[in-house]
């Protein structure tokens, strides 16, 4: 996958490409990440990227002309997606949607937000990670990242694991536990030590369905069950 990042803060985004589940997919040539500096398109001497808003009020905006001659350099721009606040709330379903692109570009917001004409000129998606206001959206850009790429084949080592995951299934995960048997008096349950797959699979299933009613009750709602 072809993934092109629109920032400001292009530091923020390559170091965390240098490690761990990413970096190897970046090495196997699953991944292409290209990271662009929006500064590096702007029309002065200064790189300035923001100006007052029309209409007064406090804060910055974004000017559309950096952010579409970026955008107008790529050779591949697919999907593209803005991070606001504004946005749809992001979820493991839009993960596996957005997993099967070839190619997506990610503009990270700033400020008080972005001129409107971007929005309207270049971009498909407008995405949030939560209802709460990040400095910017590098931060939530490598999360979605992050959960996108995982599903993508051969980039996780075991794929089948995935498949465990919280809302893979559209609930959350059942408990986990490894060695020891016992630690500070709190004892792995029984089913897990029994060989018996099948009981494991329903003691699973029933611990995974009863944190989702007592933590996110609003999944269950959303599934038709009680």
């Amino acid at each position: 996958m072809k993934i092109n990042i629109l920032t400001l803060f292009p530091g923020i985004i390559e170091g965390a490409f240098k490690e761990s589940i990413l970096y190897r997919a970046i090495q196997k040539g699953i991944l292409d990440i290209n990271t662009i500096n929006i500064r590096d398109f702007a029309l002065d001497k200064h790189h300035t990227c923001d100006d007052a808003p029309y209409g007064g009020g406090p804060g910055m905006v974004l000017k559309p002309e950096p952010i579409i001659a970026a955008y107008e350099g790529l050779d591949e721009k697919g999907l593209t997606i803005l991070l606001t606040p504004q946005g749809q709330v992001f979820n493991h379903k839009i993960a596996k949607e957005l997993s099967t692109e070839k190619t997506l570009s990610f503009i990270c917001g700033h400020y008080e937000g972005i001129d409107e004409r971007v929005k309207e000129l270049i971009v498909d998606m407008e995405v949030s990670i939560g209802d709460f206001v990040t400095t910017g959206g590098e931060i939530p850009c490598l999360a979605m990242i992050d959960a996108i790429a995982r599903l993508i084949p051969d980039v996780v080592g075991n794929y089948d694991s995935i498949k465990e995951d919280s809302f893979y299934e559209s609930i959350l995960d059942h408990p986990h536990y490894t060695r020891p048997v016992e630690f500070r008096g709190l004892r792995v349950p029984d089913v897990l030590l029994s060989g018996n797959h099948e009981q494991i699979r329903q003691w699973r299933q029933k611990q995974a369905l009863e944190k989702t009613r007592l933590v996110r009750p609003d999944i269950l709602k959303g599934l038709n069950m009680s």
